[in-house]
Formats: C-alpha cells, structure tokens, sequence
C-alpha cells in the first residue's frame, strides 16, 4: 500500500494511526500541502478532489477520505478492532469522531486559514482567532458529549472510559489525537477539558501513536 499524506495534515494524522494500530506496512508518500503539491495533475488527476490524504491498494485502487478509509482498513483488518461490536457502541464511537472530522476540522484546515487571509483578506491575529475560537466550542462539545456518554455507561453497569470510548483506542482516537496536536500548535486554551485530555493522554502514550506522530514522519519539518 501507499499512503499520499502530509506529515502535519489532521486527515493524514489520522490514517497513519489506524495503520499503525493494525501493524499495516505502507510506503510513505509525501505530499507537501503548503507547497500545493497536491495540485499537481499527476496527484490530483489520481484522486479527483485534490486533497490528502490518499491510500493506494496493492491492486492499484485508490481510496480517498481519512473516515472511510480507516472503516475500510477496519473491515480488511478487523484486528484490532477500531469500533465497538455493538450497533450502540459504534453510533457512540462514530459521532465523537464525526464531532472532530465533520465539525471542527473542515472549518480550521488550510484550505480554509488561507481563504481567510488571501481572500477576504484578514491578518494573522485574525486568522489565530478564527482558529481558536472554533476549535475550542468544538472541543467544549466534545467535552460535554463524553461526559454524557460516561453517565450512560454508569447508568448501564459499564465500567469507565480509559479512551474515547472504553479500554481500547477506537476511530475516535484517530480524530482526537490529531485535533489536540494542531490545537497545541495555534496554542488554543485546553484547560477544563478533563475527559477529552484525559482520552488523548491515553492514546499518546500508545506506541501506535508515537509511530504515526507528525515530528516521525520522513517529510518532519521543524
């Protein structure tokens, strides 16, 4: 397999850590976002929407967007399992993860930051703004969202949550850790986040996460 990714994009973030999770070898291909290499016809002509990342199969297939890519390797490699057995665990799992990739994420990512200064013309203080304020309501929502789910497992005789959800890391992880990473870098105010942190802490203690972490990919820029 080969991975088309960018060492700080989010949506690669999150695949490198499903494939290292399920110990899946992969030929790292980097394509530099800033540089807009993923424009260029012989990437973008390949996946049609221009954007990262990107997992090409051994039979050649190429499969596009971070979510569907990870349920794909899930239902390829369904060890270790990155969803829940239960219909109901699932559900959980895939709304704490869509909470990052569908809700803070699109609005925070490049494509976006450089619309806002290139285009409508805002500077980098604004830029900042923009960035931290969506990303902290997001994370507050995420927050909340795992202190609901914690009521609902105490109510169901389940034990406490180590990750996201349960004992083990799910696609919730994938999202989160890479979410906290680039919230960590635009310096957004994490405090009173005690689940979410608690979740992320968790999982970047986990080898499998270190391997896939932005500062250990080949194309690491300082």
């Amino acid at each position: 397999m080969k991975l088309f990714n960018y060492f700080r994009s989010s949506a690669s973030y999150r695949v490198r850590i499903a494939l290292a999770l399920k110990g899946l070898a992969y030929e790292y291909v980097p394509v530099h976002l800033v540089r807009a290499e993923h424009r260029d016809p012989d990437y973008a002509d390949r996946v049609g929407d221009a954007l990262l990342p990107a997992l090409e199969l051994d039979d050649g297939t190429t499969l596009v967007q971070s979510m569907a890519i990870i349920e794909f390797l899930d239902e390829t490699h369904p060890a270790p399992p990155l969803l829940p057995a239960d219909a109901l665990g699932r559900a959980h799992v895939r709304a704490l993860a869509q909470m990052v990739a569908c809700e803070i994420h699109p609005v925070n990512n490049l494509r976006v930051l450089k619309y806002l200064t290139q285009t409508l013309g805002q500077d980098d203080s604004a830029k900042t703004s923009w960035y931290r304020h969506w990303v902290r309501s997001g994370l507050e929502a995420f927050e909340r969202q795992l202190g609901l789910l914690a009521e609902d497992r105490r109510a169901g005789g389940l034990p406490p949550s180590r990750f996201c959800w349960g004992d083990t890391p799910t696609l919730a992880d994938c999202c989160l850790v890479p979410q906290i990473f680039n919230a960590q870098r635009f310096q957004v105010d994490l405090a009173g986040l005690p689940r979410t942190l608690a979740a992320w802490e968790a999982a970047t203690a986990l080898p499998a996460f270190q391997a896939a972490h932005p500062s250990a990919c080949p194309d690491a820029e300082g």
